[in-house]
């Protein structure tokens, strides 16, 4: 290990201040004298020879220098963090969840305060998780995405059955073209998803529709399930949409279903578990609340 190499406390010092671009900010973040951040950015300066703030009674800056360490400095403090937070998570009694954010807003979220209400001894952290990147094994403890129910090496357990059929905002229905059976969709924007890892569900329900339809006159495509969602939701077309996501909002009257014709596809929302945590308690009692709380 290099002899130069700075100790992580004048390194986090350096992080905390050019962030809050304040000496006492940084003291306050973490937890020390506005004297103590100072002696520790100047002993850092000394042992790089470069000064990395311009201060006076107004502001206080990165100099050229500073900018310069910092961009290269923040990956590196980031990736420990990130480290010591995985090793210590497995540890404690903290339950980290990487969930698709539409699954997250619709459905995990608001059912949520059951499962804290049942098990207030377990943390919760939620992290995004993105359904076209591979899925690091120590960044959660569990994760909820959606496919074919297959992960490799992750266990993984479907979460309930879900159908899929179109809907779209209320006054759709009687903003002057007609919706009264499948074929008047192409009367309207239909509002689709690009999805690099799944196939459109349009050609799935036209299908069952008996539809022959390749495309549609107009087409919104969206790149991710919750764009598309959104979309729907401002009146901007007609989407497809699955069960588990919609049915508050066709509850509530947010959006209708214009149809009766639904499917049941192959792929649907999965519990992702690595095979070296499943047996962890907290691990067993988020699975068993979850696939209990979506069992329909």
């Amino acid at each position: 290990m290099p002899r130069t190499l700075p100790p992580l406390r004048l390194l986090l010092a350096f992080e905390a201040t050019a962030r809050q671009q304040s000496f006492t900010r940084a003291a306050t973040e973490l937890n020390l004298t506005q004297t103590a951040i100072s002696h520790r950015i100047k002993e850092l300066e000394t042992l790089l020879s470069v000064r990395l703030f311009t201060r006076n009674q107004k502001y206080t800056r990165l100099t050229t220098e500073g900018r310069s360490y910092l961009e290269l400095i923040r990956p590196a403090l980031t990736q420990i963090a990130a480290a010591t937070e995985r090793v210590t998570s497995i540890h404690d009694n903290r339950l980290t969840i990487a969930c698709l954010y539409g699954f997250s807003e619709k459905c995990l979220t608001p059912a949520l305060p059951a499962f804290i209400s049942n098990y207030p001894e377990i943390g919760l952290r939620l992290i995004p998780l993105s359904q076209t990147l591979r899925l690091p094994h120590d960044d959660f403890d569990v994760a909820i995405s959606y496919g074919h129910g297959e992960w490799g090496d992750f266990e993984a357990t479907r979460i309930g059955r879900e159908t899929i059929y179109p809907v779209c905002i209320p006054s759709l229905l009687s903003s002057g073209r007609s919706l009264n059976s499948p074929e008047d969709i192409i009367n309207h924007t239909a509002i689709r998803t690009s999805s690099p890892l799944l196939a459109d569900d349009w050609t799935a329900w036209l299908k069952l529709a008996g539809l022959q339809i390749e495309s549609f006159p107009n087409e919104l495509f969206c790149e991710s399930l919750s764009f598309a969602m959104h979309a729907i939701s401002q009146g901007l077309g007609i989407g497809l949409g699955r069960s588990m996501l919609v049915k508050e909002d066709i509850r509530c009257g947010r959006l209708v279903a214009p149809f009766d014709i639904s499917y049941e596809p192959d792929a649907g929302y999965h519990l992702l578990v690595s095979r070296e945590r499943c047996a962890l308690p907290k691990v067993q009692a988020f699975k068993q609340w979850l696939l209990s709380a979506f069992d329909s």
